[in-house]
């Protein structure tokens, strides 16, 4: 299945992710933008311009609507994306999409005004359901939707993603998990494993990991 034939994903604010914007920005660039759910939200909290860059045009003709600017495209050098311009780019659930996310944030970097962010959503591998799978099912079976997803082309812990962002450059700022979900009450192993080594099943606990970077000043 090719990007462009992905599952249908749900339209939405992203509210995990809105609140992690910094309230300076004014020129915001979504990669993957989807139908703009994100971007509309930001604009009617503030004065912002944003563009989005989405695949699928069925998508990007309703971003359209919400977006300043949306071109129909995967992301890649040929985008008419002007350079040092955004204050944010944010890859809310698109990197792991992508063939070499190497290149895609050295290309981010390009658009990037010297100090700006770029705030990236990569669903966590770690996470204690996909490593029930693995250990008890003995399996790796693609979903839908999920960690697993089937469209998914590359797969990160917390140490990778932030490994992959300092390499091309980038200053981490913050680790934050999205999605807590470990807590089940039919649990007990779980709920046990996690009491007794805290420390290294934190980074078990969540279903997403957002990095926020940042661009060392010109």
């Amino acid at each position: 299945m090719s990007l462009l034939e992905r599952p249908r994903y749900t339209d939405s604010a992203r509210d995990p992710l809105l609140c992690h914007v910094p309230a300076d920005v004014s020129k915001v660039l979504d990669v993957g933008c989807h139908k703009g759910g994100f971007g509309r939200a930001l604009k009617e909290g503030r004065e912002v311009e944003v563009w989005g860059v989405e695949p699928d045009p069925a998508s990007a003709a309703v971003a359209s609507a919400r977006l300043d600017r949306v071109i129909v495209d995967l992301f890649g050098p040929s985008n008419p994306l002007p350079d040092r311009y955004f204050d944010l780019i944010t890859f809310n659930d698109s990197l792991e999409h992508m063939s070499d996310p190497a290149i895609a944030l050295q290309l981010a970097s390009s658009k990037l005004r010297p100090g700006g962010r770029v705030h990236c959503c990569v669903p966590n591998i770690r996470h204690i359901e996909n490593l029930e799978h693995l250990i008890l099912e003995r399996d790796w079976r693609y979903e839908e939707q999920g960690v697993r997803d089937r469209t998914h082309l590359r797969f990160f812990t917390e140490k990778s993603i932030v490994a992959l962002f300092e390499a091309q450059g980038f200053r981490v700022r913050e680790v934050i998990g999205i999605s807590e979900e470990w807590w089940a009450a039919d649990k007990l192993l779980r709920r046990l494993l996690f009491r007794l080594f805290p420390e290294q099943t934190r980074d078990m606990r969540y279903v997403q990991i957002l990095v926020i970077a940042e661009l060392p000043p010109a």
